[in-house]
């Protein structure tokens, strides 16, 4: 698939969540097949999701990079999923990917979440407040 329709796929996914007041993200196109996306995304609790992808789409979706960082209005982390190798003393066994939550030092083994996912979970946490 080429970058332009991965662009595509997240704009759609972040535009159709019910909870999404509104967004700001850049797509930059790095080939015909790898691009950088970085933005916010507000929810309607005051809440904001953070998001950053570096992604090479030329045989399946691969995110070289990613963070997924959700806070409340007050900027108080709710959760990150990133791959940064910065816990590696932690053998995790998803090990780069995991979640940290409520704080930096609250951190597990996860799965690497899409972006769909993410907003999903985000769904779930917002629909019990409202």
């Amino acid at each position: 698939m080429r970058i332009e329709i991965y662009f595509r796929q997240v704009c759609q996914a972040i535009e159709a969540c019910p909870v999404v007041q509104g967004f700001s993200v850049t797509y930059d196109k790095r080939g015909t097949y790898a691009g950088f996306i970085s933005g916010e995304v507000h929810i309607l609790d005051g809440s904001m999701l953070y998001l950053r992808e570096f992604v090479d789409v030329e045989v399946a979706v691969e995110r070289l990079t990613y963070v997924y960082h959700y806070a409340d209005k007050s900027q108080g982390l709710i959760f990150r999923y990133d791959n940064t190798g910065h816990h590696r003393k932690l053998n995790l066994p998803s090990y780069p990917h995991h979640k940290h939550e409520g704080d930096e030092g609250n951190v597990f083994s996860s799965s690497a979440p899409d972006l769909p996912t993410v907003l999903r979970e985000i769904e779930s946490l917002v629909s019990l407040s409202l």
